[in-house]
């Protein structure tokens, strides 16, 4: 499994229009086919250039499917966020292997 992060901050002038906007982003996103899920997470640090940042994580099953995105829809979908924010938006980009999940196991009380 891997896990597609994009960080973005985004300005406080357009962050009422930009959350309207990226929820539909994300669905356009996930209508590519390529992921199974997405979750959309603010990041309590404050930043000292201001503006609210969030992180959406995409999960994707394999690695082939995160390269189909990148050839076949990464661009555009990225381009819509430049041409409608421009320079009220930083984004930057990870990509994560997942190695192994843990979860709490029942305690022998």
């Amino acid at each position: 499994m891997y896990v597609y992060n994009v960080t973005v901050n985004i300005d406080n002038s357009v962050h009422a229009e930009w959350i309207i906007w990226i929820q539909d982003h994300i669905q356009k996103t996930l209508a590519t086919g390529h992921f199974l899920s997405a979750k959309m997470t603010q990041v309590l640090i404050e930043q000292e250039m201001g503006g609210l940042t969030y992180s959406i994580q995409y999960t994707t099953k394999t690695r082939a499917d995160l390269n189909n995105y990148y050839a076949n829809d990464a661009d555009n979908l990225r381009n819509e966020a430049l041409i409608k924010f421009a320079d009220k938006m930083l984004t930057f980009r990870t990509e994560l292997k997942v190695i192994q999940e843990f979860y709490p196991t029942a305690s022998s009380n």
